[in-house]
């Protein structure tokens, strides 16, 4: 076949543009390329790869552009770690105060059931007890005034009951002290008075013992308990000669 390019004479082929200033130009020549050959797109276990946590840390660690920045922990994600050991007890003792009063012993004893560190227990309880919330001595002054109005204790009583809420014999005596005698007197007088009416009848001697037992176990001194019953029995009215 004749090459049209080696013709000497006649116009140029028709495919040869030659334009204005005559000159032919030619089409650049730009050879197909194999569709086999042509950009594939990233696999995809690479895209998961990138896209996986274990994938970006890896990314980062070794300087990717294209890692994804650090994010930070959800609120689930934060729930996941271990709570505080401090926070954990400040909690607890904070729940038990919200219920009625409590000496710091009884808030120790508290946090010991629940398998707080010993250590911890100790710092927290501090802690509170310099702002105030855990107080031995406003803990004893309320004790005693809600025994006295519902049990009617002596002095001895009521320090025996302090003392096994943990409060230091020094606390005892100064909450103990700002009790007037008279009125300890008063409350003996008053449950003596209500015990006699349910032995109408008694022997003195039995109604005597009765109420000297029932005032020990309240807490009274002996003292004051025998003063108080020899009159209580005396003014009975089946005791009164004519």
């Amino acid at each position: 076949m004749a090459n049209p390019f080696d013709r000497q004479d006649g116009p140029p082929p028709d495919f040869v543009d030659q334009g204005a200033g005559g000159l032919a130009e030619v089409i650049p020549f730009r050879p197909r390329v194999p569709a086999a050959t042509r950009a594939l797109p990233e696999p995809a276990q690479s895209r998961r790869s990138s896209a996986h946590p274990a994938g970006r840390k890896l990314a980062q660690a070794a300087g990717s552009p294209g890692a994804a920045p650090s994010r930070q922990r959800t609120p689930s994600q934060r729930q996941d770690r271990e709570p505080d050991p401090h926070d954990v007890a400040r909690a607890i003792v904070l729940k038990s105060l919200t219920g009625a009063p409590r000496s710091r012993k009884q808030l120790a004893e508290k946090l010991a059931q629940r398998d707080c560190d010993p250590q911890v227990a100790g710092e927290v309880l501090d802690r509170l007890q310099e702002v105030g919330l855990v107080d031995d001595r406003e803990f004893a002054a309320t004790y005693v005034r809600t025994r006295q109005a519902s049990r009617g204790l002596g002095l001895r009583g009521l320090a025996a009951e302090l003392r096994q809420k943990g409060i230091d014999d020094e606390t005892v005596r100064e909450v103990l002290d700002d009790i007037d005698t008279d009125d300890e007197r008063e409350r003996a007088e008053m449950l003596v008075a209500k015990k006699l009416r349910s032995m109408h009848g008694l022997d003195a001697t039995v109604q005597t013992r009765r109420l000297a037992g029932m005032l020990a176990r309240k807490g009274y001194s002996s003292s004051l308990a025998w003063s108080v019953i020899r009159e209580a029995v005396a003014q009975a009215p089946e005791h009164q000669r004519d």
